[in-house]
């Protein structure tokens, strides 16, 4: 029983770390995964879905090992491993510096300063910040803290309870290739066709988790059922659909409809129709509820661990 305390006591640890000081302001060991990657791209890119798949499994596969060998190293030494466990936890978390910048919009907003609300935006989604107004602004913020309560919190826990570190590093690795090279532009079409495919597969748990918690969490859930369960399949996400749907009835706000990525328009279905407008208050209900479901997920995490651990031994 003694590995799935480890993993519990460790994420733990490493959840409180992300909690009280954010992500570490230098030597971020994601952002060096990216800069890796980047440059791996550049070795490898070719306009075909092989040579991105490859990508994938050279950058995410090489981050697991890596952890892999490392959780091994420390197997031995319950400290070293709750250690090992609290510090990958901390890197691959993004719990807090998400509330961080969504209130930073949130708060030029209220003070009616546009434009820093525009110049913050970028630090939260890829939504182009002039092509929106205020409530425009609010709206892109509250879907981007539900998405990324899934990606950079929950999905995260959820892979650790199943894979420990290893877990951790390759979720964390897959969704920061799929923000690298898996969006839709000439270029990655096809490069980074595999990394998004990867994405979808692994975020599908934590979605799905993320959705029920934002219904426990939530001051409405009745309406983040209705929500879910009526507009979930009409988002062109499979993960970001229960997610934003579930969060927009919780809230009880409206969310979807027409968008704007570098001048590239799309018209999404709006989630939870009878909800009202997002306003720019909605954004610290957002980050509120995004906090009571990284919590909860914890607990799920712990004990998932916990009950596949007992079982393998």
């Amino acid at each position: 029983m003694r590995a799935d305390r480890d993993f519990a006591y460790g994420a733990a640890a490493g959840l409180l770390g992300d909690l009280f000081l954010g992500d570490p302001r230098r030597g971020h060991p994601v952002a060096a995964f990216g800069r890796a990657a980047g440059a791996v791209e550049r070795v490898l890119w070719r306009d075909h879905r092989g040579w991105g798949a490859l990508h994938a499994v050279v950058c995410a596969g090489g981050a697991a090992g890596a952890a892999a060998l490392a959780s091994s190293l420390v197997r031995d030494s319950r400290a070293a491993s709750v250690a090992l466990t609290a510090a990958t936890t901390w890197a691959v978390l993004g719990g807090t510096s998400l509330g961080r910048e969504a209130r930073a919009v949130g708060g030029a907003l209220a003070a009616g300063d546009i434009e820093v609300a525009r110049e913050r935006l970028p630090h939260l989604c890829g939504r182009d910040p002039q092509a929106l107004d205020a409530d425009g602004i609010a709206r892109a913020v509250v879907e981007s803290v539900a998405e990324n309560t899934s990606d950079a919190v929950v999905g995260a826990l959820v892979w650790g309870a199943l894979g420990g570190v290893p877990g951790l590093v390759a979720f964390r690795a897959v969704n920061t290739l799929d923000a690298m090279v898996g969006h839709k532009s000439a270029k990655y079409r096809r490069y980074g066709w595999a990394s998004a495919r990867l994405d979808d597969v692994l975020g599908w748990p934590g979605a799905r988790l993320t959705a029920v918690l934002a219904t426990v969490a939530g001051e409405s859930p009745r309406g983040a059922v209705r929500a879910w369960r009526e507009d979930a399949a009409k988002h062109p996400s499979p993960n970001a659909g229960p997610v934003e749907a579930a969060f927009a009835g919780a809230l009880g706000v409206r969310l979807g409809g027409t968008l704007s990525y570098a001048g590239r328009v799309e018209h999404r279905p709006v989630l939870n129709g009878g909800g009202r407008g997002v306003e720019v208050a909605d954004i610290e209900r957002a980050v509120k509820l995004s906090r009571r479901v990284g919590l909860l997920a914890l607990g799920v995490a712990a004990a998932v661990s916990t009950v596949r651990k007992g079982r393998a031994s």
